[in-house]
């Protein structure tokens, strides 16, 4: 679809969280159809969890972005989906691609939200894909469960923050769940829970720096617990870690269901979303050191760190070998 200016930061430049919103539509219509492609009980797709994800190129206004699907690897219960984006200038045909994303999805009966169906196999080309496939799902559950493991913390508010400390920058929204929210089971869509985590990790980054700010990638988006309507969830974000040009937020979703339904509050999504620091001519300007008060914050930052250097070798090694 074409890039509209409602569509867009202050710069121009099309939002992250539009992005990642349009990723998980195409990712929902492509596993829900295969999940119903054979006769059995009707399902809708919900996502479980987003692999790494990198803006490899901004979209801007006019532009149209094209978003293609491709189902790559399917377990018992779960479907594995390869989204690439391609931007197009329709002024001059000028093509790029912006992002390429992996996101994972589970068949939900539509008699009972609380059920997983199984999935229907896909054929592969070579035995080896199906082999790679296998390893990819195997490591994505593996850190589900680790991630899910750390998720006790809370943001709260500090009194008189200093400038370029973790309190002074972070963020939080409040969203009431509704019915334009949800998919047909009544529970959230993981495109708009993603886009509102991209707009208030923004608003964190933009609070540090002072600067327009795009996002650069976003790390694994893990989906612990689905979102019903009527439920108010509350979108936090805080800066873990600052480098010379890049700012990783760690961003949670927690929901209240009050509706009809007697539930303490729950952690239902967390990730790690980078961004960077432009000029008014788009170039990457350097960031504020991140200064850490607490024993907790440092440790947080050392995390960040270790991430971020670990996508920097990862990064390194395939400008290597795509060089050879």
């Amino acid at each position: 679809r074409i890039m509209r200016p409602d569509d867009a930061n202050v710069a121009g430049n099309v939002h992250g969280g539009t992005i990642l919103k349009m990723i998980e539509e195409a990712g929902a219509i492509i596993s829900t159809r295969h999940c119903n492609s054979q006769a059995g009980e009707p399902c809708v797709a919900a996502l479980a969890r987003v692999e790494r994800t990198d803006f490899l190129s901004p979209v801007c206004i006019g532009e149209v972005a094209n978003v293609s699907a491709e189902i790559t690897y399917t377990s018992r219960h779960s479907v594995e989906v390869q989204v690439n984006v391609m931007s197009e200038n329709i002024l001059t045909g000028a093509k790029k691609v912006t992002n390429k994303a992996t996101l994972w999805y589970v068949p939900l009966s539509l008699k009972n939200v609380n059920k997983v169906l199984e999935v229907p196999p896909i054929q592969y080309a070579r035995k080896e894909q199906e082999d790679e496939g296998r390893k990819r799902y195997e490591e994505q559950k593996l850190d589900r469960l680790e991630t899910k493991q750390r998720n006790g913390d809370v943001i709260l508010p500090v009194i008189n923050p200093e400038p370029h400390t973790v309190g002074y920058s972070q963020s939080s929204l409040i969203h009431l769940v509704g019915p334009s929210d949800c998919t047909l089971l009544g529970f959230v869509h993981g495109g708009v829970t993603m886009k509102l985590m991209d707009e208030v990790a923004g608003i964190v980054a933009a609070r540090h720096c002072k600067t327009n700010i795009v996002t650069a990638s976003v790390d694994a988006i893990n989906f612990h617990e689905k979102i019903k309507k009527g439920c108010v969830i509350t979108i936090s974000g805080r800066m873990t870690f600052t480098s010379n040009k890049s700012m990783e937020i760690e961003v949670f979703v927690d929901a209240d269901p009050f509706v009809d339904e007697p539930r303490e509050r729950y952690r239902a999504v967390s990730a790690f979303f980078t961004y960077v620091s432009l000029s008014k001519e788009g170039k990457p300007l350097p960031v504020p050191q991140l200064l850490t008060e607490t024993e907790d914050e440092k440790r947080r930052f050392e995390e960040g760190k270790g991430r971020y250097l670990q996508t920097k070798a990862k990064r390194q090694a395939q400008m290597q070998q795509a060089a050879q």
